[in-house]
C-alpha cells in the first residue's frame, strides 16, 4: 500500500465532487504513488484489515476530511492513527 490514501467519500457524500475530483486529477498528474480508497467510514465501520497498513506506517498521508473525523474511524475500527500521519482535509484545503 501506498504512503498516500486518498479517499473518494463514496457513501457520505460530504465532499463535492469537483473537489473529490480535483484532487484525484491533481494525484493522477504527480509523479507519487497514492491508493485511492472508496471510502474510509466504510472500511472502519467494516473493520478492514488495510485500515491496519495505514496506520502502522507513521509517514502515512491520508486525503480526506476532518483529521479529527478520520482518526475517529481509525479508533472506532481498533486501529488507531499515529499522531505524525498527516490527513489532508478536502473540505477545508481544497487545492491540495
Amino acid at each position: 500500500m501506498s504512503n498516500t490514501i486518498y479517499c473518494r467519500c463514496a457513501f457520505a457524500q460530504v465532499i463535492p465532487d469537483d473537489i473529490k475530483n480535483r484532487q484525484l486529477a491533481e494525484l493522477c498528474a504527480g509523479s507519487e504513488p497514492f491508493d485511492a480508497i472508496p471510502d474510509l467510514c466504510e472500511m472502519a465501520a467494516k473493520c478492514d484489515p488495510k485500515l491496519r497498513e495505514i496506520a502502522g506506517d507513521e509517514s502515512s498521508r491520508i486525503i480526506a476530511c476532518h483529521p479529527r473525523a478520520v482518526r475517529g474511524l481509525f479508533r472506532q475500527a481498533g486501529t488507531p492513527l499515529p499522531e505524525e500521519v498527516e490527513i489532508v482535509n478536502m473540505r477545508e484545503n481544497n487545492s491540495q
